[in-house]
């Protein structure tokens, strides 16, 4: 069956790790489903005013690049969060961003799958657990969806590392491929 997948990545680098990895992943998934990037670089994204006006309206009062986003996320089956990991946590791009997604928290909402890649320097796989910990939060607050896999592209420092590490590649291609 052919999902609607939305692919966030964070990254105001262009081609950056997250990014490539990204693309991979993209690979897998468009063989049976309907894939759709979004470079949070390309959008005007402002920081949430903590209003709380969305939660009645289901709207945000700010105009800017996420009222497109929030109802791409929103008609998703799946989303697919890619950020680096920065001081062992998503990016700050990420997080706001997931703070301006609140007026999805009241909508009927279509997403149930959660995806997350990350890179990082660290050679350690266990530098993902604070960026996990962040997107499980924002995933409990809709209680319909679930995290369902992540990964972490390890030993990226530099720019484009991640074109270097073929094994890493299949393997977030197929987790594409397996949604």
């Amino acid at each position: 069956m052919e999902k609607n997948v939305v692919v966030i990545s964070s990254s105001l680098r262009i081609d950056s790790n997250s990014e490539i990895f990204a693309k991979e992943f993209i690979k897998g998934a468009e063989r049976n489903n309907n894939v759709e990037l979004i470079n949070l670089k390309d959008y005007d994204i402002n920081y949430c005013k903590g209003c709380l006006a969305c939660q009645s309206t289901g709207k945000c009062v700010i105009e800017d690049g996420v009222k497109d986003i929030i109802g791409k996320v929103e008609n998703a089956d799946v989303v697919v969060f890619a950020t680096s990991i920065y001081y062992y946590s998503i990016s700050g791009q990420l997080k706001t961003l997931l703070d301006r997604l609140n007026p999805l928290y009241i909508s009927d909402y279509k997403f149930r799958e959660i995806y997350l890649i990350t890179t990082c320097a660290d050679t350690d796989e266990n530098a993902i657990d604070g960026s996990k910990v962040a997107i499980e939060g924002w995933v409990q607050c809709f209680p319909k969806s679930k995290l369902v896999k992540t990964f972490c592209g390890i030993g990226c420092n530099l720019g484009k590392d991640a074109l270097e590490q073929q094994e890493q590649l299949e393997k977030v291609r197929k987790m594409g491929e397996n949604i």
